[in-house]
């Protein structure tokens, strides 16, 4: 298969290339030796580089039109084309020890999930990626970016020589990059972030930047990365600079502010991601006049046994969620648990689902293969609390709701959506107050990147600590809180008292307050 989509491809136009290559130049003090251009496509990096009047040029490409084209394009250049697959290329048999070396380029923007989805070969095998250094916790998760193995791979390939690796990438790749260069101990003089207008330059929505590394012989090693505006490139490091990176107890956050409470530590309370079905038209409900319509607008007759008040991730609009448009099925109790009983326990929803079926089996997701019929993920007894605290993983600041039914049916969301559980209205209210106040929101804006898709996830919101934000969020700001949210007074001191009495506050583990 040979599509661009397989390929990540998008070739970066000659002009951009270009003000990359001069930047280097001029900004950076680069004359580079040797320059390398690991996935080069048509070469247009290459073709920009020739400005350093390096020694030597390399491209490796694993699509062989592109070879041919690279071949012909730069016959009278010092410029030498590798058809071959990244992922298995020795870069020792183009490199010396002694070579002051510049690797440039842009890597493809595409996931493993996309790439097996397609059925490609152009991805590197999981035994290989779990052999890299440092990168465990990216072989756990089901999709990973091959842009960000790609330079996790130079970096190795580099470590321990005063090569710069300059590479296009999106932001959130650019960012766990610089992670694990600190996680590591990678030598580095420098890492730099230079955020560029994707959609002008290729079209597409995703945040962008150029990533600037320049890797140390030594082990020197800085906390901070620098995050600028390449449109004032020219300017830099004064009025392009926006905000910087720090790396802070194998965490991220964004500096600048000193003003903002450190309620960082591991979160006693559990966050749960909601229910995924993968198959909305059918198990996704709305309620008309008393009856329920599926997303295909057809007129559903079954129980409501299993069916609960639904909330999405574009309804977190109001502080307290008690009524409902939308509601959803939940066959299951806990995953993997066998579907069979519905046939019984509700004949006329098991038979709705039966007709439907060809929905479910063409659900492109490996995680249902084997899974019993009418399979769910994010189901558990968390599913059933009655009382939960929820957020979007969307929205640019975070709004936490209060998500109960009067008919005391449990209130499902959807895998978008992050909740923590409550046996009671007035505990779920005060944590619902506690994480709208001012010093949690201010703590939060600094962790999350506003950038990233979904800039609030389970790793973000399982950085708050309450024990910390009850040291630092007094009554008072609760009663504020109330207010800037349109809530008639119901919150008291007894109700705050007896929420940090919780039993699952009393655990005694050692944490650090403080200000960033």
């Amino acid at each position: 298969m040979s599509g661009k989509r397989e390929f990540g491809d998008y070739q970066t136009p000659v002009d951009f290339a270009q003000e990359v290559c001069r930047y280097l130049q001029t900004q950076k003090g680069l004359q580079p030796t040797v320059v390398i251009e690991p996935t080069c496509g048509i070469g247009n990096f290459l073709k920009s580089s020739l400005l350093f009047n390096a020694e030597q040029y390399y491209g490796i490409e694993i699509n062989a039109e592109y070879c041919a084209f690279c071949r012909k394009r730069f016959s009278d250049k010092p410029v030498q084309i590798f058809n071959s697959d990244f992922f298995t290329f020795n870069f020792k048999e183009i490199t010396t020890p002694q070579s002051n070396i510049l690797v440039v380029g842009n890597p493809p923007w595409v996931t493993n999930t996309t790439l097996s989805t397609l059925d490609s070969k152009n991805l590197p095998t999981k035994m290989n990626f779990k052999g890299l250094r440092g990168l465990e916790a990216l072989t756990g998760a089901s999709n990973f970016d091959i842009c960000e193995y790609i330079i996790l791979k130079l970096l190795l390939e580099f470590e321990k020589t005063d090569t710069t690796i300059a590479m296009l990438c999106k932001t959130s790749v650019a960012r766990n990059v610089f992670k694990e260069l600190k996680r590591n101990h990678v030598g580095f003089e420098y890492c730099e972030l230079l955020e560029f207008d994707s959609a002008k330059v290729f079209g597409i929505s995703a945040s962008a930047c150029v990533l600037i590394i320049k890797l140390s012989e030594t082990e020197k090693v800085k906390n901070v990365c620098n995050v600028c505006s390449f449109n004032n490139a020219e300017f830099y490091p004064t009025s392009g600079l926006k905000y910087s990176l720090d790396y802070r107890n194998d965490q991220l956050i964004t500096s600048g502010n000193t003003d903002i409470y450190d309620l960082s530590g591991k979160c006693c309370l559990d966050w749960r991601q909601g229910v995924k079905h993968d198959c909305s038209k059918i198990m996704e409900l709305s309620k008309k006049n008393g009856s329920f319509y599926n997303g295909m607008n057809d007129r559903v007759d079954i129980e409501e046994n299993i069916l609960f008040p639904l909330v999405k991730s574009s309804m977190f609009k109001r502080p307290i969620i008690e009524d409902f448009s939308k509601y959803v099925l939940v066959t299951q109790r806990k995953i993997r648990e066998e579907t069979s009983y519905l046939a019984s326990y509700v004949p006329k929803t098991w038979k709705y689902l039966n007709e439907n079926a060809e929905f479910f089996s063409n659900r492109k997701s490996s995680i249902y293969r084997g899974a019993p019929q009418f399979a769910m993920f994010g189901v558990g007894d968390y599913s059933y609390s009655r009382y939960k605290v929820g957020v979007s993983g969307f929205y640019k600041k975070p709004l936490f709701s209060l998500l109960y039914s009067p008919d005391q049916k449990p209130v499902m969301t959807d895998d978008t959506g992050y909740f923590i559980c409550f046996d009671s209205y007035n505990m779920g209210y005060v944590a619902m107050l506690l994480l709208n106040s001012e010093s949690v929101q201010n703590f939060l804006m600094s962790i999350a990147f506003l950038d990233a898709k979904r800039p609030y996830t389970k790793k973000v919101l399982e950085r708050i600590c309450f024990r910390k934000i009850f040291q630092v969020v007094h009554f008072d700001e609760l009663q504020k809180t109330e207010t800037e949210l349109n809530l008639s007074p119901y919150i008291t001191e007894e109700m705050y008292s007896d929420f940090k009495k919780l039993p699952i506050f009393k655990q005694t583990q050692p944490f650090l307050s403080g200000i960033y």
